[in-house]
């Protein structure tokens, strides 16, 4: 396969003519975002996955639209910062050991992406994908009972002192040389602000143009329904393989819980958007992205005594604090650990250790845990865009910490791709073909 082709609109076997048939693999933002917008392009869509809508990362995430998230984990000097945040149970860097041979070959690539132009490069990359996210989610949900659930906000980075903020210049640097503007807040004036926030928090960077969503599950349950509605079919099955006839996608095999052995559903695209479990179906066709299973944590504490006013990054713990409808969500965290161990307890202590620092007083009635995978490609940048394998097969996944985020646009560029229409944007970071 010309590997130009698999880049463009319709990838190399054309696009997917009105009344074609897609198959998405994953009830995720990606890929519930997709079905809508192929939907709406009048083609037949069924999404394949092993729970539901909402139930994996696309549920249990931070809840907020964090359009200014465009710079990732690997800045310059985390090779230096790293190996003494693992040893200290207080940063908010985690890892199984026994998980670290298996995990080495992936961390030497990310690892090697802590430079200053690599750190730049993926900063750029992502802002077309997350910038106008708030925007993107009110489109995608646009008549839906989801609507309600996109809550547009501000979103403050807070610090415990303006040296503190100082210590993250590079990072703040890349967003005002994307656009990004906010006020710097203080003393009286961050109380004033809002104030939950306790006397650890002495400095907030305050971005406007931000969003949060209120109840991320039930967002995305209530996304399905108007997809159901606009006929598209959930089948709750595990995909197997992919059927590839004369080089081009024909068909999945899935096993459904319970089943009897395996069956095929036919189809004329397929899409890949299963986040973390993307990697063995991405193999077979054609592609070997560098993907592993970053672990995250939320608490969610029901009846919070205190709730801030629109949702937060507390730096010094990396994670955020969101308010949603019934709730205060904590969610941050980096453990990698592979995708079958079961959760940690350690990043739910040092949670609530933090929050309990950052809002003195805080009291809830009652708290419940969540442990999730985050897809993570070395280079920190989603894959989207036509497989190499097969003609006729996508692929949208490994958005790391922003897929809520990015997840609308994502499934509107790859719908545009299907259909053989041309996103106005360059796909070149995206592509899956660069890692060939």
């Amino acid at each position: 396969m010309d590997r130009l082709s698999a880049d463009r609109p319709g990838g190399a076997g054309g696009p997917l003519p009105e009344g074609g048939h897609a198959l998405i693999i994953g009830a995720g933002i990606v890929g519930v975002a997709t079905a809508i917008w192929l939907s709406r392009a009048g083609r037949r869509v069924t999404l394949i996955d092993r729970a539901g809508p909402g139930e994996g990362a696309s549920g249990g995430n931070g809840g907020v639209l964090a359009s200014a998230s465009i710079v990732p984990v690997t800045v310059p000097g985390l090779l230096a910062k790293a190996p003494r945040m693992l040893l200290d149970p207080d940063q908010p860097l985690f890892l199984r050991w026994s998980y670290l041979p298996r995990l080495a070959p992936w961390l030497w690539r990310y690892l090697a992406e802590a430079r200053a132009d690599r750190t730049r490069a993926t900063a750029r990359a992502l802002f077309p994908i997350i910038a106008d996210s708030l925007a993107q989610h009110q489109a995608l949900a646009a008549g839906t009972a989801a609507a309600a659930r996109v809550r547009p906000c501000d979103y403050s980075f807070l610090y415990r002192d303006r040296a503190h903020f100082d210590g993250d210049a590079f990072g703040w640097s890349l967003r005002r040389e994307a656009g990004f503007r906010w006020d710097e807040l203080e003393g009286a004036a961050l109380r004033e602000a809002d104030p939950a926030w306790g006397p650890q928090i002495g400095f907030a960077a305050r971005l406007g143009g931000h969003g949060r969503i209120d109840d991320p599950g039930a967002y995305l349950r209530e996304l399905f329904a108007h997809a159901e509605g606009l006929g598209v079919r959930l089948v709750r099955a595990e995909a197997q393989a992919a059927v590839i006839e004369a080089g081009r996608v024909s068909g999945l095999r899935i096993a459904t819980p319970g089943g009897q052995g395996a069956e095929v559903i036919a189809c004329d695209a397929l899409v890949l958007c299963a986040g973390a479990w993307s990697g063995v179906l991405a193999r077979q066709l054609g592609l070997r992205a560098p993907l592993e299973a970053e672990r995250g944590y939320h608490l969610d504490l029901f009846g919070a005594s205190i709730l801030p006013k629109a949702a937060a990054m507390v730096a010094a713990g990396k994670f955020v604090a969101t308010p949603m409808t019934d709730r205060l969500r904590l969610a941050g965290i980096v453990e990698f650990g592979g995708l079958t161990a079961g959760p940690s307890r350690p990043p739910f202590a040092l949670l609530l250790k933090n929050i309990r620092a950052a809002m003195p007083g805080l009291t809830w009635d009652h708290a419940e845990e969540w442990m999730g995978h985050r897809p993570a490609p070395a280079d920190s940048v989603p894959v989207i865009g036509a497989l190499p394998g097969a003609a006729g097969a996508y692929a949208g996944f490994g958005h790391h910490h922003v897929g809520l985020t990015g997840g609308p646009k994502t499934g509107r560029i790859l719908a545009d791709l299907i259909c053989g229409r041309a996103p106005n944007l360059d796909l070149a970071p995206y592509a899956p073909s660069r890692f060939h």
